[in-house]
């Protein structure tokens, strides 16, 4: 299933990456997403644990498996720029 859908992404990319180094300029906008989502869960957290710090264990987990979904979107994203440049 998921290979299905890594090689349909691929050929999405494909299709559009006429020119050259497009691939590069969607990873790149792919990171700064990334960065972008990572620094927003980072920010609601502080702001969550200030106003309650008995949770501040839970938030952090919370917070956790949030930038761990984050950075495996973008991986997936710079994985599929990398198969179009090679494909």
């Amino acid at each position: 299933m998921l290979l299905s859908i890594l090689l349909q992404a691929t050929e999405a990319v494909k299709a559009v990456s006429y020119v050259p180094g497009l691939a590069a300029i969607a990873a790149a906008v792919a990171v700064i997403g990334a960065a972008i989502g990572i620094g927003r869960i980072g920010q609601s957290a502080m702001e969550a644990m200030a106003r309650q710090p008995e949770a501040a264990s839970k938030i952090q987990s919370g917070m956790i498996i949030a930038g761990a979904l984050v950075e495996g979107a973008t991986l997936f994203a710079i994985v599929v720029c990398v198969l179009a440049v090679l494909g």
